[in-house]
C-alpha cells in the first residue's frame, strides 16, 4: 500500500505551482488543544482559479501562510453549516476587506449561509461603517454575494466546472461533496460524509481524492477528551463520518490517481500516529497516500 506523504509542509519550490490542493486545517472538529491542527479547510488552484473551501478557524492564517493575498480572494465553498466548516466566514472577508479587497466575492453554500452572514454583518456594522466614513473604504457588504447550492453543476467558468453532489452528514441535509474539473484535471473533496457508494461515481478516475477519515478505534479516548458532551457524541461519529478503512476502499472502486485523507478523527491524539492510519487503510488502498496536515501542499 501507499505509505503516507502527509505529516510534512510543502518545500517552498513548489509555490508556483499552477494546479494544487493546500490543507490549510486537517483536523475533524471544531475543538482546538495545544498541539492539534485547525479545523479543516482547504485552498484548491485549477484552472486559474483560486476556490477557497471550508472557513474553519484559522482559514485567514492559513490563506496567508500559502501566500494568498487576501485582497485577492474572489470565490468561498462552504460544504454545509456546522461551525468548523463556516465560523471563521465572516472574519475571512471582513480581514480580506481591511487588506485591500474591493472586487466582489461569489460564497457558494448550504441554504442558511446567508442569515450567517447577515448575523456577522449586524455584529460588525459599527466597525464596517467607521472604517468606510473615516478610511474611504468601499462598502463591505455588497461586495460579498452568497449562493444556495443544490446537487449538480454550481458553477462552469472558463474552463474549470464545480459540482455538488449531496452527502450523508446527519442530522444536516444540506452537507455537500464538490468536484472540480478543468480539461486536465480533476479534484474531489468528498466533504463530512458517513460512507457513500456515490462518491464512487462522482470521484471515477480523479487525480485527486481528498476523503474525510476516523480511526475507530480512537474515538473512545476521543469523547472522553471532549469532556462536556455525552454518548450522543460517539452516535454522532458513527453514522456521520467515514472511518478511514471505508474511504480507503471508495477511492480503489472509484479508481482514483492519488488519495489524501483529511478532516482527521482524531488529528491530535498523541497516542495516534501516521501508521496507525497507514494499517487503517492497508490491503484497501494500494495508491499514492497523503496523510493531512496543516500546511500541506498537494500538486495536481
Amino acid at each position: 500500500m501507499g505509505t503516507p506523504e502527509g505529516r510534512k509542509v510543502a518545500p517552498t519550490g513548489e509555490r508556483g505551482m499552477s494546479d494544487y490542493v493546500a490543507i490549510l486545517g486537517a483536523k475533524g472538529g471544531p475543538a482546538i488543544r495545544p498541539g492539534s491542527s485547525m479545523p479543516t479547510s482547504l485552498l484548491v488552484s485549477m484552472g486559474g482559479r483560486r476556490i477557497v473551501v471550508d472557513c474553519g478557524l484559522g482559514v485567514t492564517r492559513g490563506l496567508v501562510d500559502q501566500g494568498m493575498e487576501l485582497k485577492d480572494l474572489s470565490l468561498i465553498f462552504v460544504t454545509h453549516l456546522h461551525s468548523d466548516h463556516y465560523l471563521e466566514l465572516g472574519p475571512l472577508l471582513h480581514t480580506a476587506w481591511t487588506a485591500g479587497l474591493k472586487t466582489p466575492v461569489d460564497v457558494y453554500g448550504p441554504p442558511g449561509l446567508e442569515t450567517a452572514w447577515a448575523g456577522f454583518l449586524a455584529s460588525m456594522q459599527a466597525d464596517i461603517d467607521l472604517r468606510i466614513a473615516d478610511e474611504g473604504r468601499p462598502d463591505l457588504r455588497p461586495l460579498v454575494r452568497i449562493h444556495p447550492i443544490a446537487e449538480g453543476e454550481v458553477l462552469s467558468d472558463g474552463g474549470l466546472t464545480i459540482r455538488a453532489l449531496r452527502t450523508i452528514h446527519p442530522p444536516l441535509v444540506d452537507c455537500f461533496a464538490l468536484s472540480f474539473r478543468t480539461a486536465e484535471r480533476h479534484v474531489v473533496f468528498s466533504g463530512d460524509t458517513a460512507p457513500l457508494a456515490a462518491l464512487e461515481t462522482f470521484a471515477r478516475g480523479a487525480d485527486l481524492l481528498i476523503h474525510e477519515a476516523m480511526l475507530e478505534q480512537a474515538l473512545p479516548s476521543l469523547t472522553a477528551r471532549v469532556g462536556n458532551g455525552s454518548e450522543k457524541l460517539m452516535t454522532h461519529l458513527l453514522r456521520s463520518h467515514t472511518p478511514a478503512q471505508d474511504a480507503a476502499r471508495i477511492a480503489t472502486r472509484a479508481g482514483v490517481k492519488r488519495l489524501a485523507l483529511c478532516h482527521l478523527i482524531p488529528a491530535d491524539d498523541p497516542a495516534y500516529g501516521p501508521e496507525d492510519w497507514s494499517r487503517a487503510i492497508a490491503g484497501h488502498w494500494d495508491g499514492p497516500f497523503f496523510l493531512a496536515a496543516d500546511g500541506l501542499r498537494i500538486a495536481v
